[in-house]
């Protein structure tokens, strides 16, 4: 890096299951440094083995920030990621030149490379018409509302959140505008240069990937932790792919094995958007995760 006084925020995104977490924990301990979470669901002290967190062990390796963050039963938004990721990124620098902010959830970079606008308010009428519509014509109808309003948005969100979907639309449909046109208006002011590594796979080990940290998952106790929070099922943190197909088998609505099928075509799913929200995004450089060498050296010439 030519210059030394600057600050470097190593950014790796990538699809789910493509091996994030072992890239990062070895170039944080490359690089002695900190690694903040982008994972969206990884906040939440209660979701473990749904959320793939790093080990115990992994989490004792390397200085993690924003796992185990806050409980199910607490709201954590995006601009509360970047309300508490900015400052931290700050002290952070002042003894480091390189951090790590590692995950898979778009707006949670987002968050911290160009911060949010102010989301306008909308009347409650509106959101009770969509939560009307929610219940009378299915997730799944708002879905491709929003798909059809704003792509963008969707090619981010997390499908299985009504409470995100309902909130987009209610934007729109109260400002006619598309709620991602209010998270990308201006890029806020940042102390550190972005780099911005994109992690991928061919799509068929992708997907394979996928099937068996799922299976994984399974044997790890995945159906016991569901089980634990059964009770809180109907919170909006817990609306997300791993936990609402085991619930709807705990609800009777599927076999264990419908369910288990259910998370990994929702996965897979959630792993094609991730790639049509990279694939907009042609100022990220695209690596193989097996590719240490070529990352590193790719981070030195910055």
């Amino acid at each position: 890096m030519e210059d030394q006084k600057a600050k470097y925020l190593v950014v790796i995104a990538g699809p789910t299951g493509v091996g994030k977490t072992a890239l990062s924990l070895q170039l944080a301990k490359d690089y002695n440094t900190d690694i903040l979470n982008a994972d969206s669901r990884q906040i939440y002290q209660e979701l473990t083995i749904g959320t793939a967190k790093p080990t115990a062990s992994e989490l004792k390796s390397v200085h993690h920030h924003f796992i185990n963050h806050v409980s199910i039963q607490e709201s954590f938004t995006a601009s509360d990621f970047e309300n508490q990721a900015i400052p931290l990124l700050h002290e952070l620098f002042k003894a480091k030149d390189i951090v790590l902010l590692s995950g898979g959830s778009g707006l949670y970079i987002q968050a911290v490379l160009q911060g949010f606008d102010a989301i306008p308010e909308v009347e409650n009428d509106i959101q009770e018409q969509l939560n009307e519509e929610l219940g009378s014509k299915g997730l799944m109808s708002l879905q491709e509302e929003l798909k059809r309003v704003d792509p963008s948005y969707y090619a981010t969100v997390d499908l299985q959140n009504p409470r995100r979907i309902i909130r987009a639309l209610s934007v729109f449909r109260a400002h006619r505008q598309p709620f991602s046109s209010y998270l990308t208006k201006g890029q806020k002011s940042r102390e550190f240069v972005p780099v911005l590594l994109f992690l991928n796979r061919d799509r068929d080990e992708l997907y394979k990937r996928i099937n068996r940290r799922v299976d994984q998952m399974m044997s790890d106790g995945l159906l016991d932790e569901v089980k634990a929070l059964a009770q809180f099922k109907e919170l909006k943190s817990l609306q997300t792919v791993s936990y609402q197909e085991l619930f709807g088998y705990l609800d009777g609505l599927h076999t264990l094995d419908e369910a288990v099928e259910l998370i990994k075509r929702n996965s897979r799913r959630y792993a094609k958007r991730q790639l049509t929200w990279y694939r907009n995004r042609p100022d990220w450089k695209s690596f193989h995760p097996d590719e240490l060498l070529k990352i590193s050296k790719y981070i030195r010439e910055i």
